[in-house]
């Protein structure tokens, strides 16, 4: 069930968006872990129109927030405000009261209102005014940022950066996907005319269903491996917490069901391992000043931790 839905949503998707398979399985892999996902590249690559294009095809409810300097924490949440028909105070929800919540440009706005989705993200609650109200399931937040626009923009506190699921890059097309997006998108959006492919209620029963997927203790063991050694590793200031463990084991499990299998393979740890666990690290000073990426660093730690074989 969970393969064929996946399908439908990702040739749903692809209506609009050219090629990018990895990254659409990806997206779906963090949505039916309910976790959070974070897209970061240039502009222009078409990260708002892929959030769009998921939300479409998932049938939930959506929001934008156009995160800005001047946005307020208020703005995300929601108000208390007097009404004075009924001479009484009543809660008018903000744009995170929704299943799909598009945080747009999120490192344009303060920490002070990044911090607003905090509780949001991990609790699935926000609290006005001391009274707390729980969010719609499924609630998801994918959020976007350019990495390249420094100027009125904030970094986001390593807190909310490690309560995203997975983050994303979408890359350049290819030349060949360039020219289908010109004759794509010749006379009309194609995200206009997408409709649903699922529902609410189908996805929170998909959710149930992957953490039913079976994770052998060798591979269950190469999960944790992989992230106890980036704690030891010499170019690693912070290592990966457990919340970064326990993210990489429900991304495994997804993603087996993704591709019809009820069981995991090392290969989905392997493959995950540098979308969920990258964001979680910090290297050191000296190791940037050298001129290594983060990434380079995490796939030298994956490649000296044995990866489990099958036993004849």
């Amino acid at each position: 069930m969970i393969a064929e839905v996946a399908a439908r949503v990702r040739e749903n998707v692809q209506q609009v968006i050219v090629g990018k398979d990895e990254v659409i399985d990806l997206a779906l892999v963090a949505i039916l872990c309910e976790g959070h996902i974070l897209i970061e590249d240039v502009p222009g690559i078409g990260k708002t129109t892929l959030a769009k294009s998921i939300a479409a095809s998932l049938g939930c409810t959506f929001r934008r927030i156009q995160f800005t300097p001047d946005l307020l924490p208020s703005d995300v949440t929601g108000i208390n405000y007097f009404n004075q028909k009924t001479q009484e105070f009543e809660f008018r929800p903000g744009p995170v009261m929704s299943q799909v919540v598009l945080a747009d440009e999120i490192n344009r706005a303060t920490p002070r209102t990044q911090s607003a989705l905090l509780e949001a993200m991990q609790e699935r609650q926000i609290t006005v005014d001391g009274e707390t109200y729980p969010l719609p399931r499924p609630f998801l937040v994918m959020a976007t940022q350019n990495p390249i626009e420094l100027e009125g923009t904030f970094p986001l506190p390593e807190a909310q950066v490690d309560r995203f699921l997975i983050k994303l890059p979408i890359g350049y097309p290819t030349e060949e996907e360039e020219h289908a997006i010109l004759l794509r998108f010749q006379r009309e959006d194609p995200l206009e005319e997408l409709s649903a492919v699922t529902t609410p209620d189908e996805l929170i029963e998909m959710q149930r269903q992957v953490r039913e997927v079976r994770v052998e203790e060798s591979v269950r063991g190469y999960v944790v491996d992989i992230v106890r050694a980036t704690r030891s590793h010499t170019d690693i200031q912070l290592g990966v917490s457990p919340r970064g463990t326990l993210s990489l084991y429900k991304c495994a499990q997804a993603l087996a069901a993704i591709r019809g299998r009820e069981y995991v393979l090392p290969d989905d740890v392997k493959l995950l391992a540098p979308y969920v666990l990258t964001h979680r690290i910090l290297i050191n000073p000296a190791t940037r000043l050298r001129g290594r990426r983060l990434a380079d660093v995490l796939m030298d730690v994956i490649e000296t931790v044995p990866v489990p074989v099958e036993r004849l």
